[in-house]
């Protein structure tokens, strides 16, 4: 009976020791288990890791097949050709174009010049299309034209004169007193073709500078 009782509870003991086993412990034995064939289930995924990469880049591009075809015809196009060009951006002076004011400004800043050669007043224009601009820009640019004698753009200077006649009459003066043959006749040119629409006393301050 004494037997009995001691390996009832010897078996009591045994039985509560794996009843009662912490749950950490199940999970620790389990980790272990998993590390223990870790290394040697992890190395092959590495393996066809690597050989996929490593058959990834033997593998010939569809560019180094076609440049391997051209070395083999001797085709030199194909192997010194260069990829095009992009179109270049157009110039912020292009893309952006200066409000009436600001060009008045600029128009009297160049004023103060004293030479300013016929290649920078034609790109001045073509940049700035100065012959379509309003009365206060047309008037600053037929300036300009007169005091570098830019003869390509007299005929700015002309209709200037027929369609501001009240702007024109300073105009009248400085074409006078420029002494250049050339612009003194387009003076008197144009104030032979407008003097009759002209009123009265701007005529007479005209007719007076002219002869």
């Amino acid at each position: 009976g004494a037997g009995r009782g001691g390996a009832g509870r010897g078996l009591g003991r045994r039985g509560g020791a794996r009843c009662g086993q912490p749950r950490y412990s199940r999970a620790r034995g389990l980790a272990c288990r998993l590390t223990a064939r870790g290394p040697s289930a992890a190395q092959p995924a590495g393996r066809d890791q690597r050989d996929q990469r490593d058959q990834s880049s033997a593998a010939p591009r569809p560019l180094q097949l076609r440049l391997r075809a051209a070395g083999a015809r001797g085709d030199r196009g194909l192997l010194l050709a260069r990829p095009p060009r992009l179109p270049s951006a157009p110039s912020p002076c292009c893309r952006r174009q200066l409000l009436p004011d600001q060009l008045v400004l600029l128009l009297e800043h160049l004023l103060e010049q004293k030479t300013l050669s016929p290649r920078t007043l034609q790109s001045l224009q073509r940049t700035y299309h100065l012959q379509d601009q309003d009365a206060e820009v047309r008037h600053r640019w037929c300036e300009l034209i007169v005091k570098h004698k830019f003869t390509k753009a007299y005929k700015s200077v002309e209709r200037f004169l027929q369609e501001d006649q009240a702007m024109g009459v300073y105009l009248y003066g400085e074409l006078m007193v420029s002494e250049d043959a050339r612009q003194q006749q387009l003076a008197r040119r144009c104030f032979e073709r407008t003097r009759e629409q002209m009123d009265r006393s701007s005529a007479q301050v005209v007719a007076d500078m002219l002869f």
